[in-house]
């Protein structure tokens, strides 16, 4: 078992905290070794001009991905769901932790709720996913594209003349600033984006070293939770550029699954969801694939 132990992650504030709540981790458990961080700038993080749409794959995790790849760090921290599910050769998700509330959140600058927001108010956010599920709801509001970090989203939101953004609570909530969120979006009103809320630790696959100290990090129930998504994903073809959300919820024995695949305006939204074992849940992400296909979700996915 190594010695010293060194995390790739993204220089971002909530990416900082996402690695060294991994690095707390291993050292709780395993007190006799050194954890490093090695910040990484990915594309993604380069690229603050224009929107992600059309970048590709991986914009958040291939320059980390290839640090991992080549020996420089020992594992990877990311955000689960800026992770592709096509795994570079080599590499595999050695441990998911505990998630953290998967919701999308309001925040508006004066403290109004989503229904109370006049005609053409401004929301800022750059997912597509977030976009057409609030253009499907409300019609009459506006889009805008705003890239950055949490708190770069924030400090627009009070100098521009946005009314209101889009986040993801789990982001707040582990920067201890959920009291800026005006408003939770139910799941089913804004399905949440595959593995959102979810960290996924990142190894090489013959790295058993590395692999037996993650092994207490691991979540069973987030596990299967976010296989179904990511199979659900998998079989869509899709990722986090394209209008599709994914969310698993563990019941006891069973697993529900509700997924939703939107035109990118919010035109149409199609909404599928099952329920399953709690030991099949690649099978039930199949299902509910295979629902919204035979619904029409190939035709808003190509639009």
């Amino acid at each position: 078992m190594k010695s010293i132990v060194t995390i790739g992650t993204r220089g971002s504030q909530l990416a900082l905290w996402q690695a060294q709540f991994v690095k707390r981790q291993l050292s709780q458990h395993f007190t006799d070794i050194e954890v490093n961080l090695k910040i990484i700038k990915t594309k993604g993080d380069t690229i603050q001009n224009r929107s992600l749409v059309g970048l590709g794959k991986g914009v958040f995790t291939k320059e980390i991905e290839i640090a991992l790849l080549d020996g420089e760090i020992d594992l990877a921290v990311h955000s689960l769901k800026d992770l592709s599910t096509e795994m570079p050769k080599g590499l595999r998700v050695a441990a998911i932790p505990t998630r953290e509330d998967p919701r999308d959140v309001l925040v508006t600058s004066t403290g109004i709720l989503i229904e109370d927001l006049p005609i053409d108010a401004k929301i800022g956010t750059t997912s597509p996913r977030r976009k057409a599920q609030l253009l499907y709801t409300y019609p009459h509001l506006q889009v805008v594209d705003v890239r950055g970090n949490v708190d770069t989203r924030l400090r627009k939101l009070k100098e521009t003349d946005l009314d209101g953004i889009i986040l993801a609570a789990a982001g707040l909530k582990r920067l201890k600033k959920q009291e800026e969120i005006t408003q939770y979006f139910d799941i089913e009103q804004m399905v949440p984006a595959v593995g959102q809320g979810a960290l996924a630790v990142q190894t090489r696959e013959n790295d058993s070293g590395i692999h037996e100290l993650l092994a207490p990090l691991n979540d069973t129930t987030t596990t299967t939770e976010i296989t179904a998504e990511r199979t659900l994903l998998e079989y869509l073809g899709g990722g986090c550029q394209l209008p599709i959300g994914g969310f698993a919820k563990r019941n006891q024995n069973e697993l529900m699954l509700i997924a939703a695949v939107c035109h990118p305006e919010g035109k149409h939204r199609i909404v599928e969801r099952a329920n399953g074992t709690f030991d099949k849940p690649k099978h039930l992400g199949k299902i509910v694939a295979e629902s919204l296909l035979n619904a029409g979700a190939n035709e808003l996915l190509l639009t």
